[in-house]
């Protein structure tokens, strides 16, 4: 059985030990920063300090548990420089055609449906019950939270964060919907134009919210 290592005692930390059992990996110890988790279990999984988990589990790859795309960048480049390796992380019942191309460590809940043509970036993660479009890029480090639905000819930058439910309208192949990087679109909106990077848009439709 493949072995794993989640990068982060969080509550969606939890949920990617819960995805690995659906897809018959185990989870060897959960990484965490916090010495005060050290030596705790969580689901009869334990806590470990990143140092501790590289000298037990040395050929375990590395999953990101956090949800906040700057963040996860953080803990990913710690991981790295402890000679970690990263696997993706799939639910068995994701629905996807056979023209998407995924980078290093991504994570895919169950429910999501991905349609074609679509790029993922290293580390992006897509929670439950997403709907992903044609010709999308989802941008390294990239969060999609549940129930998120992108239409196609969509790009999102780099440690975007798409809140709960949101809706982005298509673009076209000639000008397609610009997400800029550091991003971030509040839980619920309909975003139906290009956003900044580093802003924060919500509402319906979305308007800029904060820089």
């Amino acid at each position: 059985m493949k072995q794993i290592l989640i990068y982060g005692a969080s509550g969606f930390g939890r949920e990617v030990a819960w995805l690995a059992e659906s897809c018959n990996v185990q989870v060897t110890c959960f990484i965490d920063d916090d010495p005060a988790t050290h030596g705790n279990i969580l689901n009869g999984i334990k806590v470990l300090s990143l140092a501790d988990a590289r000298a037990t589990f040395p050929a375990a790859a590395v999953v990101g548990g956090v949800g906040s795309p700057q963040t996860r960048h953080r803990l990913m480049d710690k991981a790295r420089d402890a000679d970690f390796e990263f696997t993706p992380l799939l639910h068995p019942g994701v629905q996807k055609s056979r023209w998407i191309e995924m980078g290093e460590g991504t994570v895919i809940c169950a429910g999501c449906i991905l349609t074609t043509n679509i790029h993922l970036g290293h580390h992006v993660q897509i929670n439950l019950a997403c709907t992903i479009g044609h010709d999308v890029v989802l941008g390294d480090y990239t969060t999609l939270a549940p129930g998120v639905h992108v239409s196609g000819w969509v790009h999102l930058g780099k440690r975007v964060y798409v809140g709960t439910g949101t809706v982005f309208i298509n673009g076209t192949e000639n000008a397609p919907l610009m997400i800029g990087d550091d991003a971030v679109i509040g839980a619920g909106a309909v975003v139906t134009q290009s956003v900044p990077p580093g802003e924060t848009w919500g509402g319906v439709p979305a308007k800029p919210l904060r820089k």
